[in-house]
């Protein structure tokens, strides 16, 4: 016997998406994949940009000629925006890290409190940046 079954009762099977350049803007990461990836990425910005950090902290505590080496150092305006990223990382890394604690802690894990602690996420972490930048650049 066959296996034949009327097109009313098959089932309804995946499509099939090829994913080339074209039809990748297509798909949308929503909110908190956003802030997932970019917790893993400023994590690992961190984690790779450590030795220089730590370089820079002994440059500016060892002695006054290493201090006017560091202040030499971070006054170039390419380290300055190189460190705004730094700060933004470190605290996007840890405004997602509280909100990953609560997260596991099932504070928040229905869809629409996950979306408005990811918006707070960016909303807290993008206008201390800003703040620190400000200051970074001098401007107050």
């Amino acid at each position: 016997m066959s296996d034949f079954t009327p097109s009313s009762q098959r089932k309804v099977r995946p499509q099939f998406t090829n994913l080339n350049v074209l039809q990748i803007a297509r798909y949308s990461l929503p909110l908190p994949g956003k802030v997932s990836i970019f917790h893993r990425l400023s994590g690992a910005g961190m984690f790779l940009l450590l030795p220089w950090i730590l370089y820079l902290f002994e440059q500016s505590v060892t002695t006054e000629v290493t201090f006017e080496v560091f202040k030499a150092i971070v006054s170039s305006v390419c380290v300055k925006i190189i460190l705004l990223g730094l700060i933004w990382a470190y605290l996007h890394h840890f405004c997602a890290g509280i909100r990953f604690l609560l997260l596991d802690l099932h504070i928040g894990i229905d869809k629409a409190s996950a979306r408005q602690s990811a918006a707070a996420v960016f909303a807290v972490s993008v206008p201390l940046a800003v703040l620190c930048g400000l200051k970074l650049f001098g401007v107050f």
